[in-house]
């Protein structure tokens, strides 16, 4: 009987991670990436939420997330399932999509996170192995460059960003984020999020889910959840790098670290700094 495992893997000089795992059990809680994050089903089916409807990744099929599309995960039946996931930074897009003259071209928006494409599936699966096994440096950005092409050729739609002045809703969600980003480990209330946007708690809360998908709350916590994987990353203790960041103890990181990233904060430093011990 095979139970839940997961292989992580983290470019030493890029914005590239990937993932390779099986999941009967495991549940993602809702969350998002900074990253473009595109993924095949191997075996078996996976369902989740995403922009407002519930959709299905079965064998064979291809997922693709913009930068914060919030979502969440878990095995369609007990079966579970086989995925391939590979995140890649906004910047490294754009440079792929440059023009002949170097030129960006802008970035792309995916309008359906679930897509069923054959050729697509087989060139993320070439490019998660290359990544992931032994291929050259050359081999591996002829894939990545290549893959990029494709999904954006065979799936985006229109470019990310809105023409004009923003409304006075989403100003009052990004100065809530930058708020939540400035302070990343004070105890901040609902009443210090409205006095700092001059409105109401409910108008915060309200206009933050609209732009971003989440409530504050969890937009913090995944915020101090990405910061931790960056320190443990560079080689912070991860009792230090959760208290560093707002989390009661090292415990506590771990939970909500395995919720959100599908693998513990031990696991995840010994898959991108080979080598370290496994706790410290």
């Amino acid at each position: 009987m095979q139970h839940d495992w997961s292989r992580y893997w983290r470019s030493p000089d890029r914005p590239i991670e990937a993932m390779h795992a099986h999941f009967e059990q495991h549940v993602y809680h809702r969350h998002s990436h900074e990253t473009y994050s595109f993924g095949m089903t191997e075996t078996g089916a996976q369902s989740f939420t995403c922009r407002g409807g519930a959709h299905t990744s079965a064998a064979g099929m291809v997922m693709a997330f913009n930068p914060e599309d919030p979502h969440d995960g878990h095995a369609t039946n007990p079966l579970g399932f086989t995925y391939r996931m590979v995140h890649i930074g906004p910047d490294l897009v754009s440079n792929a999509l440059a023009d002949a003259t170097g030129h960006p071209t802008g970035l792309p928006l995916f309008t359906a996170p679930v897509l069923d494409d054959p050729a697509l599936a087989g060139a993320l699966r070439a490019l998660h192995a290359a990544l992931l096994g032994d291929a050259t440096a050359l081999r591996r950005d002829e894939l990545l460059t290549a893959t990029i092409a494709g999904i954006v050729r065979r799936a985006a739609t229109t470019p990310i960003g809105r023409p004009g002045e923003p409304s006075r809703s989403t100003r009052v969600a990004r100065q809530t984020r930058q708020l939540l980003h400035d302070r990343l480990t004070d105890d901040l209330t609902m009443d210090d999020l409205a006095r700092s946007t001059g409105t109401s708690r409910y108008a915060v809360y309200r206009a933050f889910r609209t732009e971003y998908g989440l409530p504050p709350s969890d937009y913090q916590r995944q915020l101090r959840l990405r910061t931790a994987r960056t320190l443990i990353a560079d080689g912070t203790p991860i009792g230090e790098a959760a208290v560093s960041t707002g989390f009661a103890d090292q415990s506590h990181l771990t939970r909500w670290f395995t919720r959100y990233f599908g693998l513990t904060p031990g696991a995840y430093r010994q898959a991108v700094t080979p080598g370290q011990p496994r706790s410290r």
